[in-house]
């Protein structure tokens, strides 16, 4: 590699991390550290950044890239822009606008391929930042790995948590602790005497943590739990739909669960509406907590939910990014991960089943 193209990857870096170590960098561009040594001594002298003691940091704390004036421009890339994500969108543009930054949308459908023409487009405009909840879960880390690499402005992630050894390096990341949401709806129903439990989980991202949640519940509580396999259809009233309703409420039955957890709020809702159609009480003979609260408390009968702090994300982590982007280059601040406890709104659908009922 030719010393223009080491330095045009040494400031690339730069810019990225803000400040630079001697041994990363050789490890990096795979040469050895006298060689570094001598590209930052070049670079140094160029005035294009500073050397200190075992790497280099900027020179200034430049205009930030991405700015008009001292408007910095900050992208924000997300699966959706309906439902969960909408409050995380307005939380973050909230924040934006409190800083006088503008804020700069793609949506991506929850296609990798979509995503990937939304950063570019993003990414082209100069911003300063990205905020970035990616269509991939964080059970499929790996994927995304290079696409995140190859980014050379600060990335927040927003409800994915990918790290080593999936990636290449740690990322500031603020997401909801959606294993804690678990435990917290399952340890509500068994304060309310519920012993077995019958669980119907979206297949989302989501699903990844709350299956790490309710297998701590299962050891922490000494509850038997029950996942079904069996795909809850969120509307309708054919056949097919009633069918796989019938199916989790029969497969309750069986196991001796008289309450259900269920991924998400629409799931719940028409489960909640096809259990009254068989007879069964709402929540005396079947309790049901529904997870996300989008809609919870608009089912026919009010459902008790999950809520996570979606509002709040979108806050936490455009306020990480701006002040990121505001940190001098040689006061780089640590890596972030922040986790949020969602909270449970209890409602009437399931109150106070006594322990000789079940």
């Amino acid at each position: 590699m030719l010393a223009p193209e080491r330095h045009e990857l040494i400031l690339r870096s730069l810019r990225r991390h803000g400040r630079l170590r001697v041994a990363d960098l050789a490890a990096e561009l795979g040469v050895s550290a006298i060689t570094v040594r001598r590209d930052l001594a070049e670079l140094d002298t160029a005035g294009l950044l500073r050397r200190v003691h075992g790497g280099a940091v900027g020179t200034t704390p430049a205009p930030v890239r991405g700015s008009q004036g001292n408007q910095p421009t900050i992208g924000i890339i997300v699966p959706s822009s309906t439902f969960y994500y909408t409050d995380v969108i307005r939380g973050a543009e909230a924040t934006a606008e409190r800083y006088g930054a503008r804020l700069v949308l793609g949506v991506s459908g929850y296609d990798v391929a979509v995503e990937q023409e939304r950063l570019e487009k993003v990414l082209g405009i100069g911003v300063a930042g990205l905020l970035l909840s990616t269509a991939l879960g964080d059970g499929r880390a790996a994927e995304i790995s290079r696409t995140l690499d190859s980014i050379d402005v600060p990335v927040v992630l927003m409800e994915r948590a990918f790290g080593f050894p999936d990636v290449g390096r740690e990322y500031d990341h603020v997401r909801t602790d959606h294993a804690y949401g678990a435990m917290l709806a399952l340890r509500h129903l068994v304060s309310l005497g519920h012993r077995r439990i019958g669980i119907n989980l979206n297949a989302s991202v989501t699903a990844y943590w709350l299956r790490q949640g309710i297998a701590r519940a299962a050891e922490s509580l000494g509850v038997e739990l029950f996942i079904s396999p069996v795909a809850l259809p969120a509307r309708g009233e054919d056949p097919t739909t009633i069918a796989q309703h019938d199916k989790f409420l029969a497969e309750c039955e069986a196991f001796g669960a008289r309450a259900a957890l269920v991924h998400s709020d629409e799931h719940a809702a028409r489960l909640t509406e096809r259990a009254m159609e068989r007879g069964l009480r709402i929540p005396d003979d079947f309790a049901i907590v529904a997870y996300n609260d989008e809609t919870a408390a608009l089912a026919v009968i009010p459902l008790t939910a999950v809520c996570p702090p979606k509002l709040r994300l979108g806050e936490a982590a455009c306020e990480l990014l701006l002040r990121k982007l505001r940190t001098p280059p040689d006061q780089a601040s640590a890596t972030q991960h922040l986790s949020l406890l969602p909270e449970l709104r209890v409602r009437e659908s399931c109150g106070a089943a006594l322990a000789d009922r079940i």
